[in-house]
């Protein structure tokens, strides 16, 4: 009996663990997803929000640091004009990888903008997230964007699906 009893609580704890890993990768794939309808609709204070205070936003060699630069660049005059003028930030589903309270997510991303009447996708970018959980859930560290223009630093950072990898250049 004492033999089942145990079998039976390391199936439970099993089982607890493969539903946190769940959970945690649906929060993830929330954060990520709420990006764009945010920023395409000006909300900055809650598009910083998902960013802990210390976080970076870094894109082609520009680097956002902390909630107050990401706040700037949605109600920047660059951002405002593409709101005004139509624009969708719509991100794929990432490949998420969760190891304890860090995460990392990678996957693409397409601005499409509205021009003329017609709409054109104005950029292709390979993202690559890094996540930390803590008291208010997870939050991005370092989010990093790479045009897919052809570079090769582009592809190698959809390649870096651990947290351990080395992030491209």
């Amino acid at each position: 009996m004492a033999e089942e009893s145990t079998d039976l609580a390391e199936r439970f704890a099993a089982l607890e663990e493969r539903l946190r890993q769940l959970e945690d990768q649906q929060e993830i794939a929330r954060l990520i997803a709420s990006y764009g309808p945010l920023v395409d609709s000006g909300s900055a204070e809650a598009v910083a929000d998902r960013w802990e205070p210390d976080g970076t936003y870094e894109v082609d060699g520009w680097s956002m640091n902390g909630r107050a630069e990401i706040v700037a660049m949605v109600t920047g005059a660059t951002h405002q004009g593409w709101i005004e003028g139509g624009c969708a930030h719509f991100l794929g589903p990432a490949h998420i990888t969760v190891e304890g309270d860090e995460a990392v997510a990678v996957g693409h991303s397409l601005m499409v903008v509205h021009n003329g009447g017609e709409f054109a996708v104005r950029r292709a970018t390979a993202n690559r997230w890094q996540l930390r959980r803590g008291p208010a859930g997870w939050r991005v560290t370092r989010r990093t964007g790479r045009v897919l223009d052809g570079r090769g630093e582009s592809p190698r950072l959809l390649a870096a699906l651990d947290p351990g990898a080395v992030e491209a250049e």
